[in-house]
């Protein structure tokens, strides 16, 4: 179709108005809204501008992955700890195991240098009929937490 200033190009200008009233948005422009004195494009109902909202959204949705992010984080960091201190306990309550029958008053040191090799502190040991009762802490230092610890229990013998 070619377009000339013939009655043709009048009369689709007066459909798209009827269209643009009718939907209520401008067709084959920007965004607006339709008021008394036409198109006012990016405007709330209030008068108020509508740019810059998205940059909004993106911090509001950044901040929140940066929050999940960190967390995630100290929740991993933390079950890390949990998972050496076991390992820790278990690997000293057997070497406390080791000594257990053959010299009961040896098991005890024997399960604390084994626990000191691993970076961890030996909090409880106790030898009773051949079975070793250790407990084991770790240190971790957390942002904005501080440092805490994670403990692990383990028991070792013939029983």
């Amino acid at each position: 179709m070619v377009r000339g200033s013939g009655s043709a190009d009048r009369g689709s200008r007066a459909v798209r108005d009827r269209v643009q009233v009718e939907i209520g948005f401008k067709v084959g422009g920007s965004v607006g809204r339709r008021s008394d004195r036409g198109w006012v494009e990016g405007r709330t109902e209030d008068g108020g501008s509508d740019r810059g909202s998205a940059t909004i959204w993106v911090l509001v949705v950044m901040a929140m992955v940066w929050f999940l992010v960190v967390a995630l984080l100290f929740v991993g960091s933390a079950r890390i700890a949990r998972h050496r201190a076991q390992s820790a306990a278990d690997l000293s309550a057997l070497a406390g195991a080791v000594r257990a029958f053959a010299a009961p008053e040896e098991a005890c040191p024997r399960a604390r240098a084994l626990a000191e090799a691993n970076r961890v502190s030996l909090t409880r040991c106790a030898v009773r009929a051949g079975v070793v009762d250790v407990r084991v802490a770790v240190r971790i230092v957390l942002p904005w937490l501080g440092e805490q610890s994670a403990t692990a229990d383990a028991r070792a013998g013939p029983r």
